[in-house]
Parts: structure tokens; sequence; C-alpha cells
């Protein structure tokens, strides 16, 4: 059985709703650093977003979907949905920041710990990443 309009959008806007609280988890975990719940989440949220990419694909083929347009039940909730949508890519977004700034945190503190091993070992590769070289100097061959 062919699922109507209304049933469509209903499924879309709770997959959608999942999707924002899977991003409220996803910002915890990456401020908290723990990284198997990240990986974790990551693969949930791509199966929600490919739940949400089916159902989009249901609505645009659907044979009533000029209806979406024509009918004010369906146009508020196409509304809402469109608001969902932006709220989620708001939540990412932040969260791809919090993400930047974590991994920024932990390349600095890497530099630190092979500061502390030893200055006069350390220099620095191309991309600026500070590196440990035990050999600086002492392969040279005259």
């Amino acid at each position: 059985m062919k699922q109507t309009l209304g049933q469509l959008l209903e499924v879309q806007q709770t997959t959608l709703l999942s999707l924002i609280d899977l991003l409220k988890q996803e910002r915890v975990a990456i401020t908290r650093r723990k990284a198997l719940e990240i990986e974790q989440i990551a693969k949930e949220k791509l199966d929600l977003i490919y739940k949400i990419q089916q159902h989009d694909y249901l609505l645009s083929s659907h044979e009533e979907r000029e209806q979406l347009t024509q009918i004010e039940e369906y146009q508020s909730q196409v509304a809402a949905i469109q608001n969902l949508v932006q709220e989620c890519q708001q939540y990412n977004d932040i969260n791809g920041e919090v993400l930047q700034r974590a991994h920024l945190s932990f390349h600095k503190l890497n530099n630190l710990f092979q500061q502390s091993r030893g200055r006069h070992q350390m220099t620095y590769n191309s991309e600026g990443i500070a590196q440990n070289v035990r050999s600086l100097g002492t392969n040279l061959k005259a």
C-alpha cells in the first residue's frame, strides 16, 4: 500500500527531529572527546540522512505531489520540515566548528608533549605540525 502525502510528511518530520536529537548528542560527545561515541553517532547520522533522502524522493515522485503546494495543511507541514532542515544544518555547522577546535586543541597538546621530550629534537613539517626528529644534525656525512 502506497503511503499518503500526510504519512510521508509525518515520517519526514519525525526523522528530522531524530536527527536534531542526534546532532545534540554529537556535540556533547565531541566536547567530552568520546571518540567511540562520535563514530557511532556519525553512522547513525548517515542512516538518518539516507532515510530523509529516501522520503524526499518519495514525496517528490508521489502522484499527488501538487497538493503539497495547494493544501494549506500540507503547506504548513512542508514549511515546518524546511525549518527543521535549517535547524539541522545549523547544528551540524556548530558541531563542525566544535570538532575543528577540538582537533586544534589536540595538536597543540601534542606539540607541548613533543617539546617536553626535547626542544633540540623538534622541527616543523610543511603543514606547520611539530615533529620530533631524533637524527637532527647527527646523520651528516662529510
